[in-house]
Order: C-alpha cells, then structure tokens, then sequence
C-alpha cells in the first residue's frame, strides 16, 4: 500500500508539474506575442493547445482516478474535472487574452486538485 501511495504522490506531482507548464506556456505566450509578434503563428497555434489540453486530461484522469481508489475522497477528483472543464471552455473562445486568462485559473483549479489529492494521499 506505501508503494501505491507514493506512486500516487508521484502523479500527482507531476500532473501539478504539467499545470504549472500549461500555466508558463500561458503567460510566456502572451509576453512573447507582445513582444514578438511574429512568433505567434508558432505558439499561439491551437494544435499546441489541444494536445496540451489532451495530455492534461489523461494524466488528471490517471492521477486523480487512482486517488479516489487509494482514499476514497471525491473532493480532488471534482475540484480537478472542474478546472479541466473551465480549460476546455477555454478552447472555445477567440484568442483575446481572455482565452489566456481562463486557461491560467483552469490551470489553477486543476492543480488544486491535485494538491488535494495529494494531502488526502497522505
């Protein structure tokens, strides 16, 4: 069961580790389109933000999946799909700064989630 639970913890982390760079890739893609406005056709591509998003959801789902197994609270898992669906709205909305701007508190939520999870883990 320790094992489990460090492997658990591990996930977690790294799902945070992953929002965290979703949360940077935000900011520096706002600051660096100011900047440089001929990077944008690079970064600000939708296809980096659909796999971002992709590979966000699989990892939540395994993380925060795995959580509810070992502690049975639901709490982590809820507050995670809750950011993960605020980052997917995101992807509706026309890239403004608002799509940044709800992207960084999906980001937030989500990693809050995780965070819970790890406490409960403990």
């Amino acid at each position: 069961m320790a094992q489990l639970t460090i492997f658990n913890g591990r996930l977690d982390r790294l799902a945070i580790g992953l929002s965290g760079l979703c949360a940077v890739h935000c900011v520096a893609t706002a600051v660096f389109l100011g900047l440089v406005a001929s990077a944008g056709g690079f970064l600000g591509q939708p296809i980096i933000h659909e796999v971002g998003l992709t590979l966000a959801m699989a990892l939540a789902a395994l993380a925060l999946g795995r959580g509810i197994l070992q502690h049975g609270f639901l709490l982590p898992s809820s507050i995670g799909a809750l950011g993960l669906g605020v980052m997917a709205g995101a992807l509706t909305m026309p890239h403004d700064g608002r799509e940044s701007l709800y992207t960084i508190i999906g980001v937030l939520i989500v990693a809050l989630g995780h965070r819970l999870n790890v406490l409960a883990s403990d």
